[in-house]
């Protein structure tokens, strides 16, 4: 049953994490020249915001499965998982409290005047970071999956 769980919870890292880092990290680039622009498009940012929005819902099977293999492989007090735990939890929220509202604030003025969508401007510059952050804490959670150092149990 363990080796079913760890096939799911790494398909579902594959297949639901995947596109919400690559979703997110390609929102604001666009954003920024769809905020310069003078007729603005907002249709690429819109399917990349329900990409975002939709994925990171369905990314939340990844943490139900990996604490189904956790427990069936007895290893959650090791300080790896714990780690690895705590930024998959950071990552949840850089997501929902930071990504998230940020892009549905560019998208709120994407139709609107050159003023509103220059005052977003900055937002949408401060979203290459915070979905930098957000790819980061993804790429050292499983850098931890992989490697597990200290993992003494085989």
């Amino acid at each position: 049953m363990n080796k079913f769980f760890l096939t799911v919870h790494i398909l579902a890292a594959i297949l639901c994490v995947g596109p919400v880092t690559v979703a997110a990290s390609m929102f604001p680039p666009i954003a920024r020249r769809m905020l310069s622009a003078e007729t603005p498009e907002a249709g690429g940012l819109e399917v990349l915001h329900r990409i975002t929005r939709v994925y990171a819902w369905a990314s939340l099977a990844v943490p139900v499965f990996g604490f189904a293999v956790a427990g069936g492989m007895k290893v959650m007090d090791e300080a790896w998982l714990i780690v690895s735990i705590v930024l998959t939890l950071a990552a949840a929220l850089v997501l929902a409290f930071l990504i998230v509202p940020a892009q549905s604030a560019v998208l709120a003025v994407a139709g609107g005047t050159a003023e509103a969508r220059s005052g977003v401007l900055s937002k949408a510059k401060l979203l290459s970071m915070t979905s930098g952050i957000f790819g980061l804490l993804w790429l050292v959670v499983l850098v931890l999956m992989v490697v597990k150092p200290g993992h003494t149990r085989g």
